[in-house]
C-alpha cells in the first residue's frame, strides 16, 4: 500500500503530494485524513494523508512513513474537499488551506505539541475501613457521598489521603479537564416575538434543502432572537449550528446570551485564544459533545458531521475576508457547507453588502425584512459641522456634543463615544521646517502613544521614543497633530472630570480576556462612557446607552478605495444602532466637515435603500463590483525598479493573452507603498467572467513561486485596493 502525503514545506514552488510505503503494522489502518511523520530528504516532516493507493510500481524505492500521530483522521471528506475548494478559488497551495482550517495542535507542524490538561479525583472503593484519625474519618465521610477532587480533600489532610491511598481504601483516577468551562444554567425568558420575526422563523423553519438568506433587519429588530429560535428548531432535529460574528469584541456578549439560552451546548472558536483553549473546543465538537460554534471567521471550519444551520451575523463586515493566504471569505466558505449539508444559511445584517443585497434582488438569496425595532425607537440623529465649531475653539467635542453628554450623565445614562483611530495623535511635526517623524521600514507617519512616551508603527510595529528636539533644524517646537482615542478620552475627563470613561481599542484588548472585561464592567454600569474604534460599533447591546457621538464622521471617506462611502455608511449606520435599544430614546451626533455627502447624509436618516441606489449608480457609471469581478495582484519586492519591471512583464502577460472584456489598471503604486521595507506594486483586473482568466493567472502564480528577486501576492476578491 502506498500514501499520498502533503508535507508542510515552507518551499512556496512546491504543491503536490509525496509517496510513501506503509510500514507493515499501519496496512490494516485507515490514514486518509490523518497526520504522519515522514522522512523527506534529510528531514523529517509531518503531513496529511489524502489518498491511499494499491501497491504499484512506481520506479523508485519509497521511503515508509516512521508513524501515525493522529489516532483518528483531523481532517474529514468535507473538510479534504474543502481544502481542495479553497485551494482552487484562492489559487493557494492546498497544504496553506489544511493549515488554515485546524487549531494549532492540530496542524501538520513537526515538534509542536499541545498537553491535554487533566484534574485528579478521589474515589471511595472500601467501605469496611475503620478511620484512625479524625481527618481520615471527614474524608471517608465525603467520599461516601461522591468523588471528590484531590487538591480539596487534601486541603483537609496530606498525610490522611496519602494514608488511604498507600491502603488502597480510595483510589485516584483523571480525568480531563477543558481550559474553558461549559458549565452555565440556562435562564428561561419569556420572549414575545414580533410579528416579522414570526415570518421570518417560520419561512426559514419551513424551508427544506439548501436555501442562502439575506436577513436585513434595523438595528435592534431583534436578529438575534430570530438566530437563537432557528438554532432552537435545528438542535431539536438533532442537528448542529455554526454562528459567526465580526469582532473578537463581540463574542463575550454573544456567547452570554446563547449560554443562558442553550447552556453547555456551545464551543467558541477565535484567534485570541490560546492553542491549548482552541485545541479543547475543537475536540468539544468532534467528540459531539457541543452543538453550536460560535466565533470569528475561522469558527466556519468547525468539525461538524451534522450542520443544520449556518448564521453570519453582521455579514456585511469585511473581517470575514482573510488578508493573509488562503485568502478566502467566510461567507463563500459558508456557502459550500450549507449546500453541503444541504442546509440553510441565513446571512443577518443591517447594512448589508453591496453586493449581498444585489443577489437578493436578484433571488440569489432569499430577502427577508425586519423593517422594525422591537421598541419601535429608532434613534434620532443631528449633524454638527466642524468648521463652524472650530470657530467658536471646540476642536476635539462640539458644543452640542458637550451639552448632550453633560445631559446623559446628568441623568445616570450611557453614553458611546467613536472615534476610528487608535493612539494619541496622528504624528509628530516640527512647526518651524516641517519635519514628520515618519517610520524608517514604511515611510509612514508614526502614531504617538501619550501613555507610554512612544511613537509606533501600526504596520511594522516599529517603536522609538518622541523627540524633544527636531532632528532636522534642531527647533524645540516640535508637537503632535492630530486626533487618537487615547487623546480623546483625555479631553472628555478634561471636560466631565467626574465620569468614568474606558477606551477599547487594539491597545488596550491585547491582553487575554480584556475585551470581555471592558465590556462587562460598562454593561455593569462602571463606567459612564465608553469610547473606541470601530471595534464599539456594531453588535453590542447595552441598556442604559441613550447617546452616540461619532467623532471626524468623514474620515474614511479621504481613503482611495471605491468602497469607502459604503463603509462610511455602514460603520456610522451600525454605531448609531448602539442608542437606544432599550426602552430610553436614543440620540446620536454625527461630526465631520464633509457632512452633505451622501452616505452621510443616508445613515443619518438610516435610508439604506436610497444609499444603495446611490452607489450603484455610481459602481455602474465606474464598473466596479456588483457589476464586474476584480482580482489584485501585487508585486513585493526590497527594490521598487524590480518591482514596476515585473509589473510591467504582468500587465503585457495578461493583455496579450486575453484580448476582450478585460480593464487593466497599474502597475502602480499601491496605497501604501512600502511596508516593512517592502515595496508594494499594484495591478488592478476589472472582467465580467474568470473562467479564461483563471488559467493566465495560474501561469502567473507558478512563474513567480521561486522567483527572488519579488514575490507576487494574488486576491482574486479584494475588499481593499
Amino acid at each position: 500500500m502506498i500514501a499520498q502525503v502533503l508535507v508542510e514545506l515552507k518551499t512556496k514552488g512546491i504543491d503536490q503530494t509525496f509517496s510513501y510505503h506503509f510500514n507493515d503494522t499501519l496496512i490494516d489502518k485507515d490514514l486518509v485524513g490523518r497526520r504522519v511523520l515522514v522522512p523527506f530528504g534529510n528531514r523529517k516532516l509531518e503531513g496529511f494523508v489524502l489518498k491511499v493507493d494499491n501497491d504499484y510500481d512506481t520506479g523508485y524505492n519509497l521511503k515508509e512513513i516512521i508513524s501515525v500521530i493522529d489516532i483518528k483522521p483531523v481532517l474529514n471528506k468535507e473538510l479534504l474537499d474543502l481544502g481542495i475548494y479553497i485551494s482552487k478559488k484562492t489559487l493557494t497551495p492546498l497544504i496553506y488551506c489544511y493549515q488554515a482550517m485546524l487549531p494549532s495542535a492540530l496542524k501538520a507542524k513537526q515538534g509542536f505539541y499541545v498537553n491535554k490538561k487533566y484534574i485528579t479525583y478521589l474515589k471511595l472503593v472500601d467501605n469496611n475501613y475503620i478511620p484512625r484519625s479524625e481527618a481520615q474519618k471527614k474524608v471517608i465521610s465525603l467520599l461516601k457521598n461522591h468523588d471528590y477532587t484531590k487538591s480539596e480533600l487534601q486541603k483537609i489532610s496530606i498525610s490522611a489521603i496519602k494514608t488511604l491511598l498507600d491502603k488502597q481504601v480510595i483510589v485516584e483516577y483523571e480525568e480531563e479537564l477543558y481550559r474553558i468551562s461549559n458549565n452555565s444554567e440556562i435562564v428561561k425568558a419569556n420572549i414575545k416575538l414580533t410579528e416579522e420575526q414570526q415570518i421570518v422563523i417560520e419561512k426559514v423553519s419551513n424551508s427544506s434543502g439548501f436555501k442562502p438568506y439575506l436577513l436585513f433587519g434595523v438595528t435592534g429588530s431583534g436578529k438575534t432572537e430570530v438566530y437563537m429560535q432557528l438554532i432552537d428548531d435545528v438542535l431539536n432535529k438533532g442537528k448542529e449550528a455554526i454562528v459567526l460574528v465580526p469582532e473578537i469584541s463581540l463574542t463575550p456578549q454573544v456567547v452570554d446570551i446563547f449560554r443562558k439560552r442553550f447552556g453547555n451546548k456551545i464551543a467558541i472558536l477565535h484567534s485570541r485564544l490560546s492553542d491549548g483553549e482552541k485545541y479543547d473546543e475543537w475536540r468539544k465538537i468532534e467528540r459531539e459533545e457541543v452543538s453550536i460554534a460560535i466565533g470569528a471567521r475561522s469558527a466556519i471550519f468547525a468539525p461538524f458531521t451534522n450542520l443544520g444551520i449556518i448564521v453570519v451575523d453582521e455579514e456585511h463586515t469585511m473581517t470575514y475576508k482573510q488578508e493573509n493566504n488562503p485568502k478566502y471569505h467566510a461567507i463563500d466558505i459558508a456557502l459550500v457547507r450549507a449546500k453541503y449539508h444541504n442546509c440553510p444559511l441565513v446571512l443577518g445584517s443591517a447594512t448589508p453588502s453591496i453586493e449581498s443585497y444585489t443577489r437578493a434582488k436578484l433571488s440569489i438569496y432569499e430577502l427577508l425584512t425586519l423593517t422594525h425595532r422591537v421598541n419601535d425607537n429608532l434613534p434620532k440623529v443631528e449633524l454638527v459641522d466642524m468648521k463652524e465649531e472650530l470657530r467658536k475653539g471646540n476642536n476635539i467635542l462640539s458644543s452640542k456634543l458637550k451639552h448632550y453628554l453633560s445631559e446623559c450623565l446628568e441623568k445616570k445614562e450611557q453614553a458611546i463615544i467613536l472615534l476610528n483611530r487608535r493612539g494619541y495623535s496622528t504624528t509628530v511635526v516640527c512647526h518651524d521646517c516641517g519635519y514628520k517623524v515618519i517610520c524608517p521600514n514604511c515611510e509612514i507617519a508614526l502614531t504617538y502613544h501619550k501613555k507610554t512616551n512612544t511613537m509606533k508603527c501600526h504596520y511594522c510595529n516599529y517603536i522609538t521614543y518622541k523627540p524633544h528636539t527636531c532632528p532636522e533644524c534642531h527647533s524645540k517646537h516640535i508637537d503632535e497633530f492630530g486626533l487618537g482615542t487615547e487623546k480623546l478620552v483625555e479631553e472628555i475627563k478634561k471636560q466631565f472630570p467626574d465620569s468614568r470613561v474606558v477606551r477599547m481599542d487594539i491597545d488596550t484588548t491585547t491582553r487575554k480576556g480584556s475585551h470581555e472585561r471592558i465590556i462587562t464592567a460598562f454593561q455593569n454600569h462602571e463606567y459612564d462612557i465608553l469610547v473606541g474604534t470601530q471595534m464599539i460599533s456594531k453588535g453590542l447591546d447595552f441598556d442604559n446607552v441613550t447617546l452616540v457621538g461619532v467623532i471626524q464622521s468623514d474620515a474614511s471617506l479621504n481613503i482611495p478605495d471605491f468602497r469607502s462611502a459604503e463603509r462610511t455608511f455602514n460603520l456610522l449606520s451600525q454605531v448609531a444602532g448602539r442608542a437606544g435599544r432599550a426602552s430610553k430614546e436614543g440620540l446620536v451626533i454625527f461630526q465631520g466637515f464633509n457632512l452633505d455627502h451622501y452616505s452621510i447624509k443616508c445613515a443619518s436618516k438610516h435610508d439604506y435603500e436610497v444609499f444603495y441606489n446611490y452607489e450603484m449608480n455610481i459602481r455602474k457609471k465606474l464598473d466596479y463590483p456588483p457589476y464586474c469581478n476584480l482580482t489584485s495582484i501585487k508585486i513585493v519586492g526590497s527594490n521598487l525598479d524590480e518591482c514596476m519591471n515585473e509589473g510591467e512583464k504582468i500587465t503585457n502577460f495578461v493583455h496579450n493573452n486575453i484580448k476582450n472584456n478585460i480593464t487593466i489598471l497599474g502597475p502602480s503604486m499601491a496605497v501604501l507603498p512600502k511596508i516593512n521595507n517592502k515595496y508594494y506594486v499594484q495591478i488592478v483586473l476589472k472582467y465580467k467572467k474568470e473562467q479564461e482568466l483563471y488559467h493566465i493567472l495560474i501561469n502567473i502564480v507558478n512563474k513567480y513561486r521561486n522567483n527572488k528577486k519579488v514575490y507576487v501576492d494574488l486576491d482574486m476578491a479584494p475588499l481593499k485596493l
